[in-house]
C-alpha cells in the first residue's frame, strides 16, 4: 500500500481527493439503485392488484410469474450469447497476434540467409517489406469491421 500511495503522490494524484469522489460515488449509486427498486416493486404490485381486479387474483399471479420468469430466460440468454461472443473475440484476437509472432520469427530467422546473397538482399527485402505491407493492411480492415 505505500508503494501505491507513494506512486500515487509521484504522480500528482491525492489519494484523499479520488477516495473520497469515489465513496461519494458508491454512495450515489447504492441509494439510486434502492429508490430505483422500490419503485419497481410498487409498480409491479400496481400491475399486479390491475390484472387481479381484471381476472382474479390466482391468473393475475400466474401471468406474472410467467412473465418474470420468461425475462430471467432473456436475461439468461442474452448473458450466454455475449459470453460466446467474448470468447470468440478472445480467441481470434489471440491467433491474431500468434501469427504476427509467427511472422515476425520467420522475417527475423531469414534475414541473415537473406543478407548474404546479393540476389535475394536486392529482390526479397523489398519483397518482405511489400508482404509486411499487404499482412499489416489485412490486419487494419479486419479491426474495422
Amino acid at each position: 500500500m505505500y508503494l501505491l500511495t507513494s506512486l500515487a503522490s509521484l504522480l500528482g494524484f491525492e489519494l484523499e481527493t479520488i477516495s473520497e469522489q469515489v465513496k461519494r460515488k458508491l454512495i450515489a449509486g447504492v441509494l439510486m439503485a434502492m429508490l430505483g427498486m422500490a419503485g419497481v416493486i410498487f409498480l409491479v404490485i400496481a400491475g399486479y392488484i390491475a390484472l387481479s381486479e381484471q381476472l382474479g387474483p390466482v391468473i393475475a399471479a400466474l401471468i406474472f410469474g410467467g412473465g418474470f420468469l420468461v425475462l430471467t430466460l432473456a436475461v439468461y440468454l442474452g448473458t450466454r450469447i455475449g459470453e460466446a461472443k467474448r470468447q470468440r473475440e478472445a480467441v481470434e484476437r489471440r491467433r491474431s497476434s500468434q501469427t504476427g509472432a509467427f511472422l515476425t520469427t520467420a522475417a527475423l530467422t531469414a534475414l541473415p540467409v537473406m543478407l548474404k546473397s546479393p540476389w535475394l538482399r536486392t529482390l526479397g527485402i523489398p519483397a518482405a517489406a511489400i508482404a509486411a505491407l499487404l499482412v499489416a493492411s489485412n490486419s487494419g480492415e479486419k479491426d474495422d469491421e
